[in-house]
């Protein structure tokens, strides 16, 4: 038999590429931060991770990062709902606006939404009279990483939501069924698998965010400083072994949740499409 002819070369010559790029882009940079917090005995190590100081940043970074990303699960699908089935004078300039955090400096983004939020700001002044503080605060730094990660959530259901035909949900209509329970039970089994991953590009986007948020947060040690900026702290310090330490266990967290991210995103697939072919 014929083999059939393709456009890239081989197989093995494309493999090797794609081994070689990706480990000089992404495996070999890992292995010096590994190797250079294996300088440190486990003392060392644990006291650089496990300080009072570090463990609140990883509280801060990781628990804003997931309220971010949950609001924008939320909120993204709503705008990527809107901006997919329905046709409204400046549709376009609102999906434009979407993809505003991408090109916009993270450094410009952060002193918007601090000039925005203080207590002197348009907004800050409003919210000041009702007690609600944002900028210098956790709440900041949740309002910055939900700003940078919207763009991710959007981007990724919005080609679902358009090969989705709207006819299944007349169909369901006229058989009776609710609105509730035709997202539940028709649309949602569809867009489960690009909703996870729609979330968790936009935790990992909020993870390692640094310049939005330095700006709003106050950097406080204890109360509102991230572990990236944690970490920018330690090298300006020559503490290096420290940094790549702290890099190190930030690093493996994200790593691990997302893997969990991933393992959830399959195991719900897997349900979905089989409860599907049951009913």
């Amino acid at each position: 038999m014929r083999r059939r002819r393709s456009v890239l070369p081989g197989f093995g010559l494309t493999l090797g590429v794609t081994l070689v790029y990706l480990s000089l882009l992404v495996l070999l940079p890992l292995a010096g931060l590994f190797l250079r917090s294996a300088s440190l005995s486990a003392g060392e190590f644990f006291s650089a991770v496990a300080s009072p100081r570090a463990l609140a940043a990883y509280r801060l970074s990781f628990g804003a990062s997931f309220a971010a990303a949950s609001v924008n699960a939320v909120m993204g699908l709503v705008v990527a709902w809107v901006l997919v089935r329905y046709r409204f004078p400046g549709r376009g300039l609102a999906d434009a606006l979407v993809d505003l955090p991408f090109a916009l400096p993270t450094a410009v983004a952060g002193i918007t939404l601090t000039s925005l939020l203080a207590k002197t700001g348009w907004l800050g002044r409003v919210l000041e009279p009702l007690g609600i503080q944002v900028a210098y605060t956790p709440l900041g730094v949740a309002v910055a990483l939900t700003f940078i990660g919207l763009p991710f959530v959007v981007r990724t259901l919005q080609p679902v939501l358009q090969d989705l035909d709207p006819e299944i949900e007349e169909a369901a209509a006229s058989l009776g069924a609710s609105r509730w329970l035709t997202f539940r039970r028709v649309l949602f089994p569809g867009l489960w698998p690009a909703l996870v991953t729609g979330f968790a590009l936009a935790f990992a986007r909020a993870v390692g965010e640094y310049g939005s948020v330095v700006f709003i947060s106050g950097n406080m040690p204890g109360r509102t400083e991230i572990a990236p900026l944690l970490i920018v702290t330690k090298l300006e310090q020559y503490d290096y072994a420290g940094a790549t330490a702290i890099a190190t266990t930030l690093l493996l967290i994200s790593f691990g949740l997302l893997l969990g991210i991933n393992a959830l995103q399959r195991f719900g697939s897997h349900r979905l499409s089989g409860a599907g072919e049951a009913s």
